[in-house]
């Protein structure tokens, strides 16, 4: 009897000891209140996750973007002669500008066997006017387009900052610019425009912007556009310090400008000089200098003279232009 009391009082003790154990013991030890701060920490580490999740998708997206400006820039190397009219401001198709080539070629022909200069010289200077000039009168318009573009584009982006501050959607606030812009800038966001209009999205659309006018800064505002119409994002932030980045790009390009003057200046006045003193020679004895397209040695050295003046002037223009 005395053995069955004790074991039911060992019983009940072990029981009333397990019940202590379960509840009393993580109030005592702060197992409960570690798992409260570890929960706690999990709960303020997901945010942080997430951003860092955002921020991974941010980063992959720009460096997308970037593999497609890189493989851009090796197409940039072959570009066919309509998309350089295009960037050029003409509506030409390549066939009027090959005949307008073959005219600037035949004229300066003709003009060159009027004088006395020879089939050779007047074979040099047919090649000259048909290859060389159009083509440099093409990269003049397409340079002085970029630059009335970059020009205004600073202008623009703030508009379109302040229109979505305002409420305005980023289409509308693009087509505020179409209507007030002046030209190319006008005309490129009328593209933009047209193309989204077709059922083309809004950021391909303003992706296409560089393929028209081919600047980092369009390449930039395509990407900046691209980004935020897929991830989201705060796109009024995002276009301020891309306006800021245009602005400085700005003045950076006009410092260079500056500081390399005086060697543009030495390469004209160097470039400039031979031809001056042709033709002072020629208005006081030109018999004495007429043997240089008469005469089939002078007019091989005067082919000659040509060809290196070309290239000493490339050197330098290649020596005082800077990419940044």
């Amino acid at each position: 009897m005395n053995m069955q009391v004790l074991a039911l009082a060992f019983l009940a003790a072990a029981a009333v000891g397990g019940i202590g154990w379960v509840f009393l013991y993580p109030l005592l030890s702060g197992e409960r209140k570690a798992e409260s701060r570890r929960a706690s920490i999990a709960r303020a580490d997901a945010p942080a996750a997430k951003t860092e999740k955002t921020q991974r998708s941010r980063r992959e997206q720009v460096e997308t973007s970037l593999k497609d400006l890189e493989a851009r820039r090796q197409q940039e190397k072959s570009v066919p002669l309509n998309v350089r009219l295009s960037q050029a401001g003409l509506d030409w198709a390549p066939q009027k500008f090959w005949i307008a080539s073959a005219v600037v070629a035949g004229v300066l022909f003709a003009i060159a066997l009027f004088v006395g200069g020879g089939l050779l010289g007047a074979g040099g200077l047919a090649f000259a006017g048909g290859f060389g000039l159009p083509r440099w009168a093409l990269a003049f318009l397409k340079k002085r387009r970029e630059d009335k573009f970059l020009k205004a584009l600073p202008d623009a982006v703030d508009v379109i900052v302040r229109g979505i501050k305002a409420g305005l959607p980023l289409f509308e606030s693009i087509k505020v610019v179409a209507a007030d812009a002046p030209e190319p800038l006008r005309s490129e966001f009328l593209a933009i425009i047209e193309t989204q209009a077709i059922g083309m999205p809004l950021g391909e659309a303003c992706s296409r912007l560089y393929d028209r006018m081919p600047l980092p800064e369009a390449n930039f505002f395509g990407i900046v556009i691209s980004i935020q119409q897929k991830s989201g994002g705060n796109l009024s932030e995002a276009l301020g310090n891309l306006s800021k980045v245009l602005r400085d790009r700005k003045k950076m390009r006009e410092k260079i400008q500056a500081m390399s003057m005086e060697a543009k200046a030495s390469a004209g006045i160097i470039g400039s000089l031979p031809p001056i003193v042709m033709f002072l020679v020629y208005l006081s004895t030109p018999q004495y200098i007429s043997l240089l397209w008469t005469h089939p040695t002078g007019q091989l050295m005067l082919v000659a003279c040509v060809v290196w003046m070309s290239i000493g002037i490339m050197v330098m223009k290649k020596m005082i232009n800077f990419d940044f």
